[in-house]
Formats: C-alpha cells, sequence, structure tokens
C-alpha cells in the first residue's frame, strides 16, 4: 500500500512537472479573450503579468493600449501604444499607427490621428497597394467627420475615391462600388452642414451607383446612409426607420438610435440604445466615438 501512494504520489509530481507555465504571449491571448468580454481590468492584470515577464513584448503593449482606451485612460493608453509602435515588427506596424490613431479619435483629436494614418496611407502608395491606401483615406475622413472637421473629411473622402480609381484593373462593378462610397461620404457631409437638398441628390447617386455595383455585402450601408442623413437634417422618424434597419451590431449605428429616440422625447429607449453600445469593446473609429458618448449620455453628462 505504501510502495502504491509513493507511486501515485511520484506520478502526479512529474505530471505537474510537465504542465508548462503559460508564456508572456498565453497570457495576452487570455487577456484578449476577457477584453472582448468587456472585462477590461481583468484583462489588463494579465498583460501586466506578460510585460513583467517580456517588456518588449509588443502584443502586450498594443492590447494594454487598446484596453486602456475603452477604459477611457487614453493618456495611459497612449504611452502603451506609443511602445507598440517602436516594437512592432514589420508586418505588424500599420495596425499599430492605426491603433494609436483610433486612441485620438477616442478624444475627438482628428488632428492628431492623421499624423499615424497618413504614416499607413504614405506606405500603401509606396508598395501601390491603391485600395489599401484609399480605404486609409476613407477611415481617415470618417474620424474627421465625427470629429466636426467637414472640410477635412471632404478632402480624404475624396483622395479615397481618386487613389482608388489608380488601381490598373479596377472592374465596372468596383468602379461603382467606389462611387457609391464617395457619394455616401458627400451626402452625410452635406447633411452635417444642413444642405438637405444637397445631401438627398448625393442620396440618390449613391443608391444609382450602388444599384450598378450589384454588391449585396453593400446593400446594408444604404439604411445606414439615410438614417444618418434623416437624423441629421431633423426628420427623426425616418432616422429612426432606416437606421432599424441599419447594421445592429454597429456602435456608432446605435449610438444615432439612441440619439434620435433621445430627440423624439424617448428618453427610456435612448438609454437603453447607450447601454447597447457599451457591449461592443471593438477598437476602431466607429467605437471611438459611440462609446464616449454613450457613457457621457448614461452619466448624465449631456
Amino acid at each position: 500500500m505504501l510502495r502504491t501512494f509513493v507511486v501515485l504520489l511520484l506520478s502526479g509530481a512529474v505530471c505537474a512537472q510537465q504542465t508548462p507555465a503559460p508564456t508572456a504571449l498565453d497570457l495576452v491571448k487570455q487577456g484578449q479573450k476577457l477584453n472582448s468580454e468587456g472585462k477590461q481590468d481583468e484583462a489588463l492584470a494579465l498583460y501586466r503579468q506578460a510585460l513583467e515577464v517580456s517588456p518588449d513584448l509588443y502584443e502586450a503593449h498594443l492590447e494594454s493600449g487598446i484596453a486602456l482606451d475603452l477604459k477611457g485612460n487614453y493618456a495611459e493608453a497612449r504611452q502603451h501604444l506609443t511602445k507598440a509602435v517602436e516594437l512592432a515588427p514589420a508586418a505588424a506596424k500599420q495596425q499599430a499607427l492605426r491603433s494609436m490613431a483610433f486612441s485620438y479619435a477616442f478624444e475627438g483629436n482628428a488632428s492628431e490621428a492623421a499624423k499615424f494614418e497618413q504614416q499607413v496611407f504614405d506606405a500603401r502608395m509606396f508598395a501601390h497597394d491603391f485600395i489599401g491606401a484609399a480605404e486609409t483615406a476613407n477611415e481617415l475622413a470618417r474620424i474627421y467627420l465625427e470629429s466636426g472637421d467637414p472640410t477635412n473629411a471632404y478632402k480624404w473622402y475624396q483622395t479615397g475615391y481618386e487613389t482608388a480609381q489608380h488601381k490598373p484593373d479596377l472592374s465596372d462593378a468596383d468602379k461603382n462600388l467606389w462611387l457609391f462610397r464617395w457619394e455616401h461620404a458627400q451626402a452625410r457631409i452635406a447633411a452635417r452642414t444642413g444642405k438637405a437638398d444637397e445631401a438627398r441628390q448625393h442620396v440618390a447617386a449613391a443608391k444609382s451607383a450602388l444599384d450598378k455595383a450589384n454588391n449585396p455585402d453593400q446593400a446594408r450601408f444604404f439604411p445606414y446612409l439615410t438614417g444618418y442623413v434623416a437624423f441629421y437634417t431633423g426628420d427623426y422618424k425616418t432616422a429612426l426607420a432606416d437606421l432599424q434597419k441599419a447594421d445592429q451590431r454597429d456602435p456608432l449605428i446605435l449610438a444615432l438610435l439612441g440619439e434620435t429616440y433621445e430627440k423624439s422625447g424617448d428618453r427610456s429607449q435612448a438609454m437603453d440604445y447607450y447601454r447597447k453600445v457599451l457591449t461592443s469593446n471593438a477598437h476602431n473609429p466607429t467605437n471611438a466615438f459611440a462609446r464616449p458618448l454613450a457613457e457621457k449620455k448614461l452619466a448624465g453628462k449631456s
């Protein structure tokens, strides 16, 4: 009996020795899962452990910055994101630069965001990745627009449209897709600047281009457009109807619905939509504008 006990004890000790401790990268991956579930504090605790083991781990700095932005700790987030930009391997450099841009977008600071988006745009142009560069231009344009700078938004949306045309083998369908995006952008800019008739003209042009593009995946962006234009031109009934047909996973659409309900006098529904916004833990331009707005509204600060 004693011999059996000793054998079992030794075999247990061997098994324990064979179970490796999590690596720094393992800790980051565990943290990413927690962050996606809205558990930023728990995620950050794991990222800190990872950085104790590996102080120059790019992924740990990047993910720390993302989690801190979602918590609203922007200055601390950018300390980590600055390190991420410095440490990023070549294949991840653009990811790090865009994450820094988004961090500034969370504060509505488009001019600082532009410094990092510009680097991504330039790198893609240098590589003759015209579609990637065009997408970056549109991303920056959206940051400008939602930060309240329609002039620079127009400039960068136009740059995005013109850059896409440089692709030598751009199909007719894709030409119409980029025309749809350009008209979509001009309609939103016109609505934000009080030009309702001009906005409606661009909406009609966008619909025509979308039909010619024959791209079902893009159809979901049309009710967002009509809802957006309706909201910013004061037609809240249409805005509600159209935004509810748009992508309900997009936090900016949810935030717009919250604002529309608020403008319509239904504060209870508005608060429900602001709470839905906070279920998104994405680190992208749409959440960069939706999340701070929802937090302020729920806190009764605006």
